[in-house]
């Protein structure tokens, strides 16, 4: 917990540093009298005075402040003539407009900096690779098979999923991916948008080889009798093995403690199967009394349709409607495209099949309606590689990082304009211990995630702040272009009145996003 609390203060503290430095920076440079520059809110920690400002460390680290000599409009007429060179509201509009926007400015500049230092150095990325690609779907037919790795677009090396659409912005001639221990390059006339939208339908969740029988046990299989390979998913068995011999050992330990438990191989039992297919393959293992493990129920929201249909924790999901399902993405999709309002589950309940109704919650979710049945998977996945990089150069680093940087601001706002129209459930938005898991996650996965992840909470930083709410940077902005507008600065009442509702709105946010992160973690 103190490592997860130490690295929540490294991830976010810069944040706030660099966003109070942009408003402190261009204050001095426009001859406003800084008072207060804190890290954090709250009681005083630590503080030094340097000339007419304050410096200080404060207990709440989840933001951050300048206090500005005459920031508050409402007593603008209190301060004395031979004063108010040094105070905020008595400058002109463009001078204000720099100061506010100085700190979101900063966060942009930072996500930049970030951004061009990554690809300078090289970053230790994932490799991008394929999740399950069914017979029927659009990158099986050009030729792609499960778990291959993407290399080459266009004949150049590529690392980052996202690096996809700039290198086919016109269009992709050849992809060139690596299959088991060999390259295949496959011919295709695709635009890089459109091939990363298909690739992202295929995320990389390729199980370990653990299968479950009925009486719960967990069981790793192989078909080599030595042991199992936890490198080698059950979906890579399924498409490049041919073999009718196949061994399954118990397995001593759990997923919960251990990432690979060790296999019984003196408890070993053998199998036969025959297959040319996963679904096949899934199949014999079904009709042989073992299912796969991401198809477990590892547990049931209180309330929602499976609860109330009787499904619980370690049942199995066999079917929807009949239609055999062989894992846990094929079960969503196979969800999805069922029209009628209620549907039949076959379930494998401590060791007998049985077969239940129930009605799909509906919910909006990314600009489409989406149905779920309220379980989660129990799923055992493996693990990405890693590799490293290398250096894009100053120039190509340096234009590339405006791209990335542009690209992030755009899809930032889009997400909050989704957020704002409902398309987007209020229910995703992640408050401070949201923000703290997946920067300690991020910090223990590559550091290059790390820094990737700052970049991005940089940019989310620096467009909340632009919002038109009073109270926050944006709605200084709007003031200023209101008083351009009336040519006059806003009544003294309407100025209340806009931030009363302007730190209303922003309680209720923070409220529901404290709210959410308790309801996830706790």
């Amino acid at each position: 917990m103190i490592e997860k609390v130490l690295i929540f203060i490294l991830f976010l503290g810069p944040l706030v540093f660099f966003h109070e430095l942009g408003h402190y920076l261009f204050a001095r440079l426009f001859g406003v009298r800084v008072e207060v520059f804190s890290l954090g809110f709250g009681p005083k920690l630590f503080k030094f005075v340097k000339g007419p400002t304050e410096y200080a460390i404060s207990a709440i680290p989840l933001g951050g402040y300048v206090k500005m000599f005459g920031d508050d409009p409402l007593s603008k007429d209190d301060i004395p003539e031979e004063q108010r060179k040094f105070s905020f509201t008595h400058k002109g509009k463009w001078a204000r407009f720099w100061i506010v926007m100085g700190g979101p400015l900063a966060n942009f500049i930072m996500a930049w900096v970030i951004f061009f230092s990554l690809f300078m150095s090289g970053e230790r990325l994932p490799e991008i690779k394929m999740g399950v690609v069914p017979p029927a779907s659009p990158l099986h037919e050009m030729g792609f098979m499960s778990g291959d790795i993407v290399k080459k677009v266009n004949g150049k090396y590529i690392y980052n999923p996202s690096d996809i659409p700039m290198e086919g912005q016109g269009v992709i001639k050849t992809i060139t991916v690596q299959r088991q221990n060999s390259l295949v390059q496959n011919t295709l006339n695709i635009s890089g948008g459109k091939f990363f939208d298909m690739l992202m339908n295929h995320p990389p969740l390729l199980r370990k080889p653990v299968v479950v029988n009925k009486n719960g046990e967990l069981l790793g299989i192989s078909f080599d009798p030595k042991g199992v390979d936890w490198k080698y998913s059950l979906d890579l068995m399924a498409t490049f093995q041919k073999s009718s011999e196949l061994y399954l050992f118990p397995l001593k330990g759990d997923f919960g403690k251990d990432k690979n438990p060790t296999p019984l191989i003196e408890k070993a039992q053998k199998i036969e199967v025959q297959f040319n297919s996963r679904e096949e393959f899934i199949n014999q293992l079904a009709i042989k009394g073992y299912r796969t493990l991401d198809l477990r129920v590892k547990d049931v929201n209180a309330k929602s349709p499976a609860f109330f249909a009787g499904i619980k924790k370690n049942d199995v999901i066999l079917s929807l409607d009949g239609k055999e399902v062989y894992s846990f993405e094929e079960l969503r999709r196979t969800l999805q495209a069922i029209p009628k309002p209620e549907i039949e589950v076959g379930v494998w309940s401590e060791g007998v099949i049985k077969n239940v109704k129930l009605v799909p919650e509906i919910r909006e979710q990314d600009d489409k309606q989406v149905k779920l049945i309220g379980v989660y998977s129990s799923g055992q996945f493996i693990g990405l590689n890693f590799v490293n990089t290398a250096s894009k150069g100053f120039f190509k680093s340096f234009t590339a990082s405006f791209v990335r940087t542009w690209d992030t601001m755009v899809k930032t706002v889009d997400g909050f304009f989704k957020l704002i129209t409902a398309k987007v459930s209020f229910k995703s938005i992640g408050g401070p211990l949201a923000i703290g898991k997946v920067a300690s996650d991020s910090f223990n996965t590559s550091i290059s995630y790390f820094f990737q992840l700052m970049a991005l909470i940089s940019v989310n930083l620096g467009v909340i702040n632009l919002f038109p709410i009073p109270v926050l940077d944006g709605g200084h902005i709007m003031f200023i272009f209101l008083e351009i507008i009336n040519r006059g600065p806003v009544s003294r009442r309407k100025m209340e009145i806009a931030q009363q509702v302007g730190l209303s709105i922003l309680l209720m946010l923070m409220v529901g996003a404290i709210f959410n992160d308790f309801s996830r973690f706790f």
